[in-house]
C-alpha cells in the first residue's frame, strides 16, 4: 500500500504535527485496531491510520472543537479504509451485498463481547457489515454513533449488524494465513537482513532504489534519501538484530532488541520491493500495538501467537 503523494512530500516532520500527534496518542491504538480488522492487515491498518491522521491534522481548521475527537478521526479513518478497500477490487463484493440484501437472524447476543478470534473473521464480511460490527461490537459505539461515523442511519445500521452477526456466527476461526511466496522479496528481505546485522551500511544503502520512499509514524514520511534513517541506525546504541518473519502470514523484518534475559522482539519494519532492490521502507518502531492487534507473529526460529502470555515484546 501507499501513503497518499502530499504525504509523502512532508518529509521530516514539524513541531505543530508532532504536538498533534501527541493529542491522540491514546486514540490511536483504537483506531489502528478498527482499520487492521476493516483492512485484513495490521500493517496496511497502520497506513490506512498515518494517512487518516495526515488528513485529519490538514482539516484541523474545519473540526468542530466542542464535540469529541475520537468519533471525527475515525470518520476519516473509514473513509480511508472505503478507498483502500476499493483500490483492492473488493468495492464490486461490497456493491453486489448492498444490492442484495440477505436476511440473517443474529444468534449472538445484542452486544457480542467479541474475543480476538471472532474478531479477525469479520474480514469476511461486506465492508459495511464489517464496520458496524466492529463500532458496535468491538469499539461499543451506540447506533446513533454508527451511522453518522458510516453515513448511514440506524435502521440501516441495525440491518448491517443483524447480517454481520449471522454470518459470524457461521464462521470457524483460522489463525494460520498463507499468501503467495514472492522470491523476489524474500530474497531482498535476507539480504537486508544480513547487512543490517553486519552493520554494512554501505551495503544496505546500494540494495535500496534511488527514488525509495520511507515511512516513519511519528517522524518522517518522504524520499529514503533525503532521510536520516541509515544514520540513526548506524550511531544507535542499542543492540539491535533484525530477523526475516511473517506477520499473519505476510513477510516482515522483525526488529529484536538484547536484553539482561536475552533478544526480545521489540517493533516490526516493511519492506517493498521492485526490480530485486528495496522500494518502500515501512519502520513501525513506534507503533507496538502492531504486533499486540496481530494473530501469529513468526521468525525462522520459533512461532510466537501475539496474545500468548508468554509472547515476549520489548515495548519502545
Amino acid at each position: 500500500m501507499n501513503i497518499a503523494a502530499d504525504v509523502y512530500t512532508a518529509g521530516l516532520f514539524d513541531d505543530r504535527y508532532r504536538a498533534f500527534l501527541e493529542t491522540v496518542v491514546e486514540i490511536r491504538p483504537r483506531l489502528h485496531r478498527y482499520c487492521a480488522r476493516m483492512t485484513g492487515s495490521v500493517m496496511d491498518g497502520e497506513d490506512v491510520v498515518q494517512e487518516a491522521l495526515f488528513e485529519a491534522y490538514r482539516k484541523l481548521d474545519q473540526f468542530d472543537d466542542s464535540r469529541p475527537l475520537a468519533p471525527w478521526l475515525f470518520s476519516i479513518a473509514h473513509n480511508r479504509c472505503i478507498d483502500h478497500l476499493r483500490k483492492r477490487e473488493t468495492r464490486k463484493e461490497y456493491e453486489s451485498a448492498a444490492a442484495n440484501p440477505e436476511s440473517y437472524e443474529p444468534t449472538f447476543p445484542a452486544a457480542l463481547g467479541i474475543e480476538k478470534a471472532v474478531e479477525r473473521l469479520v474480514i469476511h464480511l461486506p465492508p459495511m457489515e464489517r464496520a458496524c460490527v466492529l463500532l458496535k461490537d468491538v469499539l461499543d459505539y451506540t447506533l446513533l454513533e454508527i451511522a453518522d461515523l458510516v453515513g448511514s442511519t440506524e435502521g440501516g445500521v441495525k440491518a448491517a449488524l443483524s447480517r454481520g452477526r449471522g454470518k459470524l456466527s457461521t464462521l470457524t476461526d483460522t489463525t494460520k494465513t498463507k499468501n503467495p511466496i514472492n522470491p523476489e522479496l524474500t530474497r531482498v528481505l535476507h539480504l537486508y537482513v544480513e547487512r543490517f546485522n553486519r552493520r554494512d551500511w554501505q551495503g544496505l544503502r546500494e540494495l535500496t532504489k534511488v527514488d525509495a520512499q520511507l515511512l516513519f509514524p511519528n517522524g518522517y514520511a518522504g524520499p529514503l534519501e533525503d532521510s536520516p534513517y541509515f544514520s540513526k541506525c548506524e550511531s544507535a546504541p542499542i543492540p539491535w538484530q533484525m530477523k526475516v518473519g511473517q506477520i499473519d502470514g505476510w513477510p516482515v523484518i522483525l526488529r529484536t532488541q538484547q536484553h539482561s534475559e536475552g533478544w526480545k522482539l521489540h517493533s516490526v519494519i516493511r519492506v517493498d520491493s521492485k526490480d530485486g532492490r528495496v522500494a518502500r521502507i515501512s519502520d513501525y518502531y513506534y507503533c507496538p500495538w502492531i504486533l499486540s492487534a496481530a494473530g501469529l507473529i513468526t521468525n525462522d526460529d520459533l512461532p510466537y501467537a501475539s496474545n500468548d502470555v508468554s509472547f515476549q515484546v520489548s515495548q519502545p
